[in-house]
Parts: C-alpha cells; structure tokens; sequence
C-alpha cells in the first residue's frame, strides 16, 4: 500500500472521528447514537480493507464486514430498546 494511499485512509478516520465529536455535542442523544454506530462501522470497514489488506482478499473482507454488521446490529436493538 502506498503512502498516498495510508494517508487517504488515516483522514477518512480521523474526518469520521471529527463527525462523530460534533454529532455528540449538537445533536439528542436519540438521533446521534445510531448514526455514531454507522461511523463506526465505516471507519472498522477503513481499516479492514486499508490497513489489514483485505482488499486483496475480498472472501475474508466480506466475512469480516457481515460480522462487524451483525453486531453492529444487535448493538443499534439493544441501543434502541434501552432508549425506549
């Protein structure tokens, strides 16, 4: 990979991480929440595909993006049943 490339990579991450900080302090709670789950989905997706490599090995990156999705699913229910 190259150095370009790590520091596209490096500043989606740190864009997400800025969204997610302003998300918390302007938004309710209610709302932020599963979007901040999103993000972290996303910036779990940046790493595995930029920083694992897994781009290279597009089985295993499904398999690993359908796990992080699953849970992050069962995190949003969970989320949403104890904010109800």
């Amino acid at each position: 990979m190259t150095a370009r490339a790590l520091m596209t990579a490096w500043f989606g991450l740190i864009g997400l991480s800025v969204v997610s900080a302003v998300l918390t302090q302007s938004v309710a709670m209610q709302l932020a929440g599963p979007v901040i789950l999103v993000l972290a989905v996303l910036k779990a997706r940046i790493i595995l595909v930029c920083y694992l490599d897994l781009k290279h090995t597009p089985t295993w990156g499904r398999g690993f993006t359908m796990v992080i999705g699953l849970f992050q699913a069962a995190v949003l229910i969970l989320y949403l049943l104890a904010s109800s």
